[in-house]
């Protein structure tokens, strides 16, 4: 299955604990879609924030996103993980 990272230029207001929730929302939504999201990182000064995804497509981890919380990213690419 594909491996996607995903770019959140700039959530106002980010703080860790709602990022948190947010990401339990992703997981938990993106069982019914056959996505599961990793990992994510993020700097709470910027509001950047990034997901590491392994999704059928780059729609279904968006579809996931959307219901989940409505955060949507501004760049999704797939990626290849190295050694």
């Amino acid at each position: 299955m594909p491996l996607y990272l995903d770019e959140h230029e700039h959530i106002p207001g980010l703080k860790a604990d709602a990022l948190a929730q947010a990401h339990a929302r992703d997981v938990e939504v993106g069982a019914s879609y056959g996505v599961n999201y990793l990992r994510y990182w993020f700097d709470e000064a910027t509001g950047k924030v990034f997901c590491l995804v392994d999704a059928p497509s780059a729609q279904a981890a968006e579809d996931v996103h959307r219901e989940a919380h409505g955060l949507l990213a501004d760049r999704l690419m797939e990626v290849t993980e190295g050694g």
